[in-house]
């Protein structure tokens, strides 16, 4: 059981689930009531791969809205949609089928009644069951659902997206029941009498994979004795990659001044202590090449050595010319030829290694750390890395977070703030840049790490979406449209719509000769005088109506009928967008407010209040800023094998039983495949012998293809 409530965000008003005292009140568009990650993630595992779960809610639906109840999408496709359109009086359950095509099964019924409901729809494999206030309102046989969902899968309620399919009312004990005939916990007089479909689908799907485990089975045990022949001899272990040498798990090495070891695939160093030589006479510490610690080396001196004397000797090669003023040659203690002062000898050659620079000095070279790094001995020819944020020699101010680099360091800013420096930062004004969502009728104000939207006196909201407060402001059914403004039915006027039109003195009427002109409240009335009979009366749901008197239908408002020589014409009402007293409900091309229009599924089109439009195989319309689509009506198809060619919304019949996408599956008619096993069809399997090819049975035929992403 998956009890949808306590895992959504985006709702202010919630105040919890699965308790009837306690519900989900929808209103406004600027919302985003979707489950977090973790939440989904758990929903996509309870839920993938079943094929018997039942969707239970109880609900009040705004008259006329159409909305999303629950929403399963990833990317463009939805798996799993449950929607009610107020507008066109039905409930339509979305799905994709196993030939992943889109599909949109459509219960002729209204929920969008203002009124609470109990709704349950329970899917079992092709069967599909709609009940409504534990009625059974529908049973049909449909194509089962494709429920392997993505992991990351998106999980929406009461709406489909952030942008279309908003639900207004109220919603509570939503529920998933990944059972048989799940509809009985909502309603418990509905007692389960006979096996579902599912039992049955269930059974053939058990033979087909007991089929498919036969088939493999000869060909996986010899392959799974070859590789236990070979387990014995296998050893697997992590190992560490360092300037292109391969080093095993636990194997040690020394990198310049430190000692290092490969450890589960992760790469260890410390730094080399060295303890101090204990060198004989005639021998002195000194570093060596290629070594970190200084070793013993021989010592030469002139003086105190009786037995052994030092001579000169006459160089094997004569000096090199200097291209320098004898003033400028100098004289150096470890050779025998003078160089000119400035003599680059760390072109020479050096002991200076990774992270140290060579640097020229007087008479010879010396190596030095680079910036942001320390000497691991003290001639700096080995340097590490210091951590300048773990040693606290950084200059990160407040509102950042130091991070460590090679010989430096990084001053991040925190969520919600913007870089003034390298190490500042400073809060993002989102009002003053106006980077915010606070609607044109709401004060934004700048907090830490983000804003707020308070709606301006005379609106109310959440301060993203804003409304005029109209409460007691416009009179006799006009509409508010700010909180000053109201726009009048028809027969009135005034700038709160108080005042009545006297049609009579003002001449707006169509009364004959012999009748009386009397002004009623927004309209007026042609009576005959008291004794007489007035040419051109009409009867009209039992009342008398007067020629020339005009009325509008008690069933339907948009809907103006008028008694002419004592016949009744009606007709729709005719929408005069220049009237500013349209009735924008009749006439919703005439609402020039901006929220009444709505955005076209792709984000770039804009269209007005009753504006009609195609997209994607479905016939969309606006309405007062709300959007319903429902499926193109396709001619019925008769026949085995169906296809949709592409660009086009209606299946065709086809021959080749290969290039259809949907079949009319037959079990009686099976196929023989390569092991002369019988398969049923619909069955799938990997063809003997290759790894990529599929091949299907379509009602006694065989239908192979290459998987290119198997590849």
């Amino acid at each position: 059981e998956l009890t949808l409530g306590e895992g959504f965000d985006g709702v202010t008003q919630v105040q919890g689930f699965h308790s009837e005292s306690r519900a989900f009140h929808f209103q406004g568009s600027s919302r985003e009531v979707k489950a977090p990650v973790e939440v989904s993630e758990q929903m996509v595992q309870k839920l993938r791969g079943k094929n018997e779960f039942t969707l239970l809610v109880t609900l009040k639906q705004d008259h006329l809205n159409s909305g999303v109840i629950l929403s399963i999408h990833h990317s463009e496709h939805r798996f799993l949609e449950l929607e009610s359109s107020g507008q066109r009086s039905e409930v339509r359950l979305h799905y994709r089928t196993k030939g992943q095509q889109a599909h949109t099964e459509v219960f002729p019924y209204s929920l969008a009644d203002d009124q609470w409901h109990k709704v349950s729809v329970a899917i079992s494999a092709s069967h599909v069951i709609l009940h409504v206030d534990c009625n059974r309102i529908y049973e049909r046989v449909v194509e089962p659902p494709y429920m392997d969902i993505p992991e990351d899968a998106s999980f929406w309620l009461g709406q489909r997206n952030a942008a279309h399919g908003f639900f207004k009312g109220v919603m509570q004990d939503v529920e998933i029941l990944v059972m048989p005939q799940g509809y009985i916990s909502q309603c418990p007089d509905l007692n389960r009498t006979c096996p579902t479909c599912n039992d049955f689908h269930g059974l053939v799907q058990k033979i087909m994979e007991l089929q498919d485990i036969l088939a493999k089975t000869s060909s996986k045990l010899s392959r799974a004795e070859e590789k236990m022949n070979g387990l014995d001899s296998c050893y697997c272990e992590r190992t560490c990659s360092v300037k292109g040498v391969v080093y095993r798990e636990d194997e040690g090495w020394t990198d310049g001044c430190r000692n290092c070891t490969c450890t589960n695939g992760t790469v260890q160093c410390e730094a080399i202590s060295c303890p101090p030589p204990q060198c004989p006479a005639g021998t002195a510490p000194a570093y060596v090449k290629d070594a970190c610690c200084k070793e013993c080396q021989r010592e030469w001196t002139n003086e105190g050595d009786k037995d052994r004397t030092m001579h000169r000797v006459a160089p094997s090669e004569p000096c090199p010319e200097l291209k320098c003023p004898q003033s400028e040659q100098v004289t150096l203690s470890d050779r025998c030829c003078k160089v000119c002062r400035g003599h680059d000898f760390c072109s020479e050659g050096h002991g200076c290694m990774e992270h140290s620079d060579c640097v020229n000095l007087e008479a010879g070279d010396c190596c030095v750390c680079k910036d942001g790094f320390r000497s691991l001995r003290d001639d700096n020819a080995y340097c590490e890395d210091i951590d300048e944020c773990a040693d606290g020699k950084h200059y990160c101010r407040e509102n950042t977070m130091c991070v460590n680099t090679p010989g430096s360091f990084m001053c991040i800013c925190h969520t919600g703030y913007i870089r003034i420096d390298d190490y500042s930062c400073t809060e993002h004004d989102e009002c003053l840049s106006g980077l915010h969502n606070c609607d044109e009728n709401a004060l934004c104000f700048n907090m830490v790490g983000g804003h707020s939207c308070s709606c301006k006196p005379g609106y109310t909201g959440n301060g993203t979406v804003c409304k005029a407060m109209c409460d007691g402001l416009c009179q006799n059914g006009g509409t508010c449209v700010s909180p000053n403004n109201c726009v009048c039915q028809q027969g009135f006027t005034g700038k709160r719509c108080e005042t009545d039109i006297n049609e009579c003195k003002t001449g707006r009427n169509t009364c004959a000769n012999d009748t009386v002109c009397f002004n009623l409240e927004g309209g007026y009335d042609c009576r005959c005088p008291h004794g007489h009979n007035c040419t051109g009366d009409c009867i009209h749901d039992n009342k008398v109506k007067h020629s020339g008197q005009i009325w509008v239908l008690d069933s339907d408002r948009c809907s103006v009928c008028s008694c002419q020589a004592g016949q009744v014409m009606c007709r729709r009402m005719v929408c005069d967008c220049d009237n500013p007293n349209a009735d924008l409900f009749c006439c919703p091309e005439c609402d020039p407010r901006l929220s009444s229009q709505c955005l076209h599924q792709n984000g770039l089109l804009t269209y007005g209040s009753g504006d009609t439009w195609v997209e994607n195989c479905q016939q969309c319309q606006c309405l007062q800023g709300q959007v319903d689509c429902w499926p193109l009506p396709c001619p019925p198809v008769d026949c085995e094998f169906t296809v949709v060619p592409e660009g086009e919304c209606c299946p065709r019949c086809v021959t080749d039983p290969c290039q259809a996408d949907t079949i009319r599956n037959d079990i009686t008619k099976t196929c023989t495949d390569e092991h002369s096993i019988s398969r049923f069809s619909g069955s799938s399997w990997i063809k003997h012998g290759t790894e990529c090819t599929l091949c299907q049975c379509k009602n006694g035929h065989i239908c192979c293809s290459v998987d290119p992403m198997c590849l």
